[in-house]
């Protein structure tokens, strides 16, 4: 069975945002921070979940040309009507029924990217993995 991943920076009161909703500060501090644990989690990862506010502020402000996870099957969870592609499903379903039905399929792991709402639903319902 699948495994269910949590894998977010946050500030130390528990943000991910700031009090405009910019993520600017995920930079770090330094131009060489040499520590890439990304790579290597994602190594495990062939599935994203995301919440729309977390999907729109990729497209719009931290990668507006590219889709960063093109690598991946992402799953937006929203109630917004937007058309989906091989790569990028929106789904307007409850993520912890989705979650469920993922984690039964073949293939690598799931990657919970984003979206608070989700995050307290998955983690209520045990499903995110802990390491």
């Amino acid at each position: 069975m699948k495994k269910i991943s949590l894998f977010i920076a946050m500030s130390l009161d528990g943000y991910i945002a700031d009090s405009k909703g910019g993520v600017e500060w995920l930079r770090g501090q330094s131009d060489d921070d040499n520590i890439d644990t990304y790579s290597e989690f994602v190594k495990d990862i062939d599935t994203v979940i995301m919440g729309w506010n977390t999907y729109h502020q990729i497209i719009t402000e931290l990668s507006p040309d590219k889709w960063v996870y093109d690598e991946f099957t992402t799953y937006v969870v929203t109630h917004h009507k937007e058309t989906s592609s091989n790569k990028i499903k929106f789904v307007d379903k409850n993520p912890v029924e989705l979650v469920k039905k993922l984690r039964k399929e073949n293939g690598k792991d799931v990657w919970i990217c984003g979206g608070a709402n989700i995050v307290q639903q998955l983690i209520k319902e045990d499903l995110i993995a802990s390491h």
